[in-house]
């Protein structure tokens, strides 16, 4: 293989080698960028289980209630219809299922006072990392609560009313003085809430039952095992509605559905594409260069020297080409993921009524969280090379059969 020979052969033919680089490019940027894509819905659809540190969101909602039924005509504090009391004994059967590696209870309540709603969220503090209690690294003023008569409010909640550290909120009643304000992350919904209360105070404001919880967040010895133990909960608990990452993945359907499932062939095709490109221009260029291949044939090169010719100036045009696809999959797949997709929320996990006009809780709008992995990077690399030597491969064949007579005998 002579180095320089094949710099001067790929300058000579500029526009060919630029048409082969670019053929690459598109094949691999494609390959890069559904890729990337893909796996930005799949990360957004676990964000909202990832910033509560859960694998399953387990509730019993209210019988024969469901999402728009009803006008809320109500006052003070209430359960919201998809969150309705769970047991202490039903807590320590969950926290005993096979596969269940830590739970966390908390209670969701709402509250309805002279022209105004809000949703109030009781966490536990002893379990650091596992529910609600997980927002709290998101505290822009102050501090969680840590004590009995304060209270965390959601930053942009506390705009809208008026709200400031120090101030007393009344609160089912009593009076709470806000101690901090958090800001909601993206994809965060499923503990969304407009003010934060330790668990014990929320319990506090209704009375009518022991010590209550409504919510209860797992977390799974292995995520893997999220589908069984959803089932085994399901089928040991009559009533409770198991929830995962999979309920956001049904709910948003359409292209992350599609890229889920044939992200990768997708890609392929425009890999394959991409190769068939490259064969037709180079098959062309070959027939270009026969009389060049002849008189090297008929001063001592062998079919092995040609084909190492051609590996060489392939190579060169398919690293070239898979660094740029790389660079212009990235570059759509950052376009793409500027672009707000909604993210709903479940009923049974939506922590504002159907009739409530508070529609940034329970719908918002997120950017997929694109990134590239050094996997998807190498791969890309790995599949230009792979159209690189194909091509060689296949001219080589025609190239190596050439005898020298034939050729300039044509001429």
């Amino acid at each position: 293989m002579r180095y320089s020979y094949i710099v001067h052969e790929l300058q000579h033919r500029s526009h060919r080698t630029l048409i082969n680089i670019l053929g690459i490019a598109v094949g691999v940027g494609l390959f890069v960028s559904i890729n990337a894509v893909s796996a930005g819905y799949q990360k957004a659809v676990s964000l909202p289980f990832e910033n509560l540190g859960a694998d399953l969101v387990v509730q019993r909602a209210e019988k024969n209630r469901q999402l728009g039924q009803g006008t809320l005509s109500m006052r003070g504090i209430k359960l919201p219809f998809s969150n309705q009391v769970i047991s202490a004994e039903e807590f320590d059967a969950l926290r005993r299922v096979d596969g269940v590696a830590a739970a966390s209870g908390t209670l969701l309540l709402w509250e309805f006072v002279s022209g105004e709603f809000r949703t109030l969220m009781g966490f536990d503090a002893a379990q650091p990392d596992l529910g609600p209690v997980h927002l709290t690294q998101w505290i822009s003023q102050g501090h969680a609560p840590q004590q009995a008569g304060e209270a965390l409010v959601e930053k942009h909640f506390a705009k809208f009313r008026g709200i400031h550290l120090g101030d007393s909120l009344d609160i089912g009643g009593k009076p709470f003085a806000i101690v901090g304000m958090l800001e909601i992350r993206e994809g965060a919904q499923v503990a969304a809430s407009n003010i934060y209360l330790r668990l014990a105070d929320a319990q506090s404001l209704l009375p009518e039952a022991q010590a209550p919880i409504n919510v209860v967040y797992l977390r799974l010895r292995d995520p893997a095992m999220q589908g069984a133990v959803q089932q085994k909960v399901l089928a040991a608990f009559p009533g409770l509605l198991a929830s995962s990452s999979d309920s956001f993945l049904e709910l948003m359907g359409g292209v992350s559905v599609i890229t889920g499932k044939f992200s990768v062939v997708v890609s392929l095709v425009a890999l394959v594409g991409a190769i068939l490109l490259i064969l037709k221009s180079m098959l062309a260029s070959l027939g270009e260069r026969l009389p060049e291949i002849g008189v090297l044939k008929a001063v001592g090169w062998t079919g092995k020297d040609v084909q190492g010719q051609l590996l060489g100036e392939a190579m060169v045009q398919c690293l070239l080409g898979g660094l740029i696809g790389i660079g212009l999959g990235y570059l759509g797949a950052y376009c793409i993921g500027t672009l707000s997709i909604p993210m709903n929320t479940a009923w049974e996990l939506n922590p504002v009524p159907a009739s409530a006009k508070i529609g940034e809780l329970a719908n918002q709008a997120i950017r997929l969280p694109i990134q590239l992995s050094w996997v998807l990077v190498m791969t890309a690399l790995v599949c230009s090379i792979v159209i690189g030597l194909i091509a060689t491969f296949l001219l080589g064949k025609v190239a190596t059969k050439m005898r020298p007579a034939d050729i300039l005998s044509k001429l």
